[in-house]
């Protein structure tokens, strides 16, 4: 199976290629306008806002999440793409009651240096994040951890996204999208017909976890809709994509990238319900769905995650180099520096991979944890139009998240037992909650020692 999966890759990498002509054009490599100069289609908007977003991690997650807690977890994981309902009210806000053309803008002109500082932090570990999630998705799919297999599949898949990212940039991420985004559906249409049409598939597995508000499904369902008003702001991916074309099919392209990714994640997720519920006393998934599908559902599996993440991995790179080069403005807007900052994001993916952590959910949760300290950002500041909060608040809550996704992180991995014996997610739920609530607190006093001298000085005349 391993030759005909590396064939497929092969393939696709040859026609992403293939569509990714080198660009001489600034505004071509950073913004992703045609060789014309016209915007994207609300189809390939949609596409690409699906496909770039439906990661390889984020089916193995969905996947996951349903083999451990059934059709709960697979739904929590599914409740993330809601992001896309807020996100459009988010880009909405910034680009046509405010006026901003970034994130970075807005909030430099609320918060000043401290605004666009704590938020580049923020998404730049989320970028090297994606990169190193994905990659990392690619090498367990061809060989074992530490293996041959696994070190060189992942960096032969990292050398050919490297090369057709920096020849054509955002333009060629959306061209090379659209193309992905078909084979991924087809693919994923054909795995589920064979799924259903099997003997071992009951519509009955989908409910082998019942309900229970103590259970982790529930609970991280939860924790998914308190991070999901935050979660698509700190996501450079998405929100460069609402910069890109008029405002009605910017916000059609939001709307329907959200149903169609919350059924492709239901989807795929269902298969790890589907194996949860069939699975043999210490059997692991992949060794269930094996079992019970046989190799050829098991190689579309793996053409669906491989899929996913060379379409991440190429907009996570091109986002890269706008983020550094025009949105935080490092160096000159120059395209061969764009092709560096991909470079060095690329490299430190691979560090990761090869250094860090394997816990794959374990950078959903903490960098949605870090998110949040943006809801009060959102409901005060964007949506509520407050331009009267001090930046103490903004760096409270900044330093509030920031301790609350530390927290998670060395909670989920053992490192530390100061919340006791609670289910991991059940303490995620905790300190989303926290930083929230804490967050919101934040802005609302400092909104009310800012706006009292004000009150005073009008009294008093």
């Amino acid at each position: 199976m391993i030759t005909e999966l590396a064939v497929f890759t092969g393939l696709v990498a040859l026609a992403s290629i293939l569509l990714s002509p080198a660009t001489k054009s600034e505004s071509s490599f950073f913004q992703g306008t045609s060789v014309s100069g016209y915007q994207p289609s609300l189809i390939t908007l949609i596409f690409s806002q699906v496909t770039t977003w439906i990661f390889a991690r984020s089916l193995m997650n969905a996947a996951i999440l349903g083999f451990y807690y059934g059709l709960w977890g697979t739904l929590a994981y599914a409740a993330y793409y809601l992001s896309f309902i807020t996100g459009a009210a988010i880009i909405d806000s910034l680009r046509f009651t405010h006026g901003f053309n970034n994130v970075q803008g807005f909030l430099h002109d609320r918060f000043g240096q401290a605004g666009t500082s704590c938020y580049n932090f923020v998404i730049g570990l989320r970028l090297i994040s994606e990169v190193f999630a994905n990659l990392l998705v690619i090498g367990i799919l061809f060989g074992a951890v530490g293996s041959d297999v696994y070190s060189i599949s992942i960096i032969v898949f990292a050398v050919v996204t490297l090369v057709y990212s920096m020849a054509g940039g955002l333009s060629a991420s959306l061209r090379t999208d659209v193309m992905q985004m078909v084979i991924f559906m087809v693919t994923l249409v054909v795995l589920m017909v064979f799924v259903i049409a099997g003997d071992s598939f009951s519509l009955a597995d989908l409910g082998f976890k019942p309900f229970n508000f103590n259970e982790p499904g529930p609970v991280l369902l939860a924790v998914a809709l308190l991070q999901v008003w935050s979660y698509p702001m700190h996501d450079p991916v998405m929100m460069d994509r609402g910069f890109l074309a008029d405002r009605s099919t910017t916000r059609r392209s939001f709307y329907h990238a959200a149903w169609i990714s919350i059924i492709c994640i239901i989807g795929f997720g269902s298969l790890g319900i589907f194996a949860g519920a069939n699975a043999i006393t210490g059997e692991g998934m992949n060794d269930t769905l094996t079992r019970l599908l046989g190799e050829i559902p098991m190689l579309l599996i793996s053409a669906t995650l491989i899929i996913s993440a060379m379409s991440t991995l190429d907009s996570t790179l091109s986002s890269s180099a706008k983020l550094m080069v025009v949105d935080m403005q490092l160096v000159d807007p120059d395209i061969r520096k764009g092709r560096i900052v991909m470079s060095v994001f690329m490299l430190l993916g691979l560090l990761m991979v090869f250094l860090g952590n394997e816990d794959l959910f374990s950078a959903v949760a903490v960098s949605g944890t870090a998110s949040m300290y943006l809801a009060p950002v959102i409901f005060f500041s964007l949506w509520g139009g407050r331009n009267d909060i001090p930046v103490w608040s903004y760096l409270g809550s900044f330093m509030l998240a920031i301790v609350g996704a530390a927290l998670y992180f060395t909670e989920s991995s053992a490192y530390s037992t100061l919340m006791g014996d609670y289910h991991k997610y059940t303490k995620l739920l905790f300190i989303s909650m926290t930083v929230l609530i804490g967050g919101c607190l934040l802005f609302w006093i400092g909104g009310k020692t800012m706006s009292s001298p004000v009150k005073l000085a009008h009294n008093t005349a």
